[in-house]
């Protein structure tokens, strides 16, 4: 009798168990079937969410790109705000306790001091604090080129500011030789030199996909005069090309039409490469089934190229696109830097690091070196994502 109330009192559990079982199974099947039924574009956003690098870097190039296009509203003080009265300012410390009581955010304004070299030594003058606002009103700018505005996210309250004296500005990375804020100039820097490489790539894709296309799909001649072409292009020297193609810029443009030479520089120098990347695609695809079908069934050239063959290996291209972007965001700063592409009054990261070629100039501000930081995030950043592009593209391994 105990025998079989033994087997009653195990019988319930041994279904449940099996309806447990069950029920992993179902869910084990379910995400078979998905992942066999799923396009390779949602295998490689998946294969890409589980890099974690990748995923950091997306989250810090968004927050890089988002400071760019809302850079008026964020920046405390507008690109042709100064104050030569806080030239080579350093960073302003931010406080929020003043003589034991807890007011808020606030900085202090500086007494201005001359050391044995007569450089400007800065100090602060704990009498009287300043109030950090948010939502102030500023100098003007355009979000987006279309929406003026003069509200920023935040600025000193200057309303009880003795008449005649300069105002007192919050400068969280201090301020250059004219007294202009380097952190508002990162920010609107930040709009050339990650907006540059951008359009320079996508122009130097459409390049790339035209010509290393000719050159692949219909080969011969074609493609001998094309790669002769390309190699000529490849065997100058970067830095001697900018130089040249920059010497072609004419003096007295605005500042737009520098923009759109600088990005057409850019993407003539950068297509080479891709370029033969297509090539070397369509050379082993055009020999493929489905491409011999769509040729006997009349379909054109331009809608083979375009229909099948480039979306064959559209990732590949997304990986070499994403690779590509921090070499350009070096180059625009390395033109700028040298004054071979944007001139102030407009301004871009390596614009803002020529005040940095003098090296007495880092030593007493080495807080003007704070551009290197963004230009090697940016760097970094798209390399990361790139890499794990590149592993996400082939989601099968």
């Amino acid at each position: 009798m105990s025998q079989e109330k033994q087997k009653k009192d195990l019988a319930p559990n041994d279904t449940l168990l099996n309806e447990k079982e069950l029920k992993k199974l179902e869910k084990k099947r379910a995400k078979q079937e998905k992942y066999y039924t799923s396009s390779q574009w949602q295998l490689m956003g998946r294969k890409l969410i589980r890099h974690k690098l990748a995923v950091i870097s997306f989250i810090l190039l968004t927050l890089l790109y988002i400071g760019a296009i809302f850079a008026g509203f964020i920046a405390p003080q507008g690109l042709e705000d100064f104050s030569a009265t806080y030239s080579n300012a350093p960073p302003s410390k931010i406080h929020f306790v003043h003589n034991g009581e807890f007011i808020g955010p606030f900085v202090y304004d500086y007494d201005i001091t001359y050391d044995k070299f007569q450089n400007k030594v800065y100090v602060e003058n704990k009498e009287k604090p300043y109030k950090i606002n948010f939502f102030v009103k500023g100098s003007s700018y355009k979000i987006l080129g279309i929406f003026k505005s003069d509200i920023h996210l935040f600025g000193v309250d200057n309303s009880d500011l003795p008449e005649g004296k300069d105002k007192v500005n919050v400068m969280l990375f201090g301020a250059d030789q004219l007294g202009r804020d380097l952190f508002s100039r990162i920010l609107i820097g930040s709009q050339v030199s990650l907006t540059v490489p951008l359009v320079g790539t996508f122009m130097s894709f459409i390049l790339a996909i035209i010509i290393g296309g000719i050159s692949g799909y219909y080969g011969g001649i074609v493609d001998t005069i094309i790669q002769r072409i390309i190699e000529v292009i490849s065997s100058f020297p970067t830095l001697p090309l900018w130089m040249a193609l920059s010497a072609a810029i004419p003096a007295g443009i605005s500042v737009t039409k520098v923009y759109i030479f600088i990005t057409i520089i850019m993407s003539l120098v950068s297509w080479p490469g891709l370029a033969r990347t297509v090539r070397s695609k369509f050379l082993s695809l055009k020999k493929e089934d489905y491409v011999l079908a769509a040729k006997l069934a009349g379909v054109s050239d331009f809608k083979i190229i375009i229909k099948h063959l480039v979306p064959g290996f559209m990732s590949y291209l997304i990986v070499n696109l994403t690779l590509g972007i921090p070499n350009m965001i070096l180059g625009e700063t390395s033109m700028s830097f040298l004054g071979l592409g944007m001139r102030a009054p407009a301004t871009s990261w390596g614009v803002l690091l020529q005040e940095c070629q003098s090296i007495s100039n880092i030593a007493n501000c080495p807080w003007k070196l704070i551009p290197v930081l963004f230009v090697g995030t940016a760097v970094l950043a798209f390399n990361f994502l790139g890499d794990g592009l590149r592993d996400a593209a082939d989601p099968y391994k």
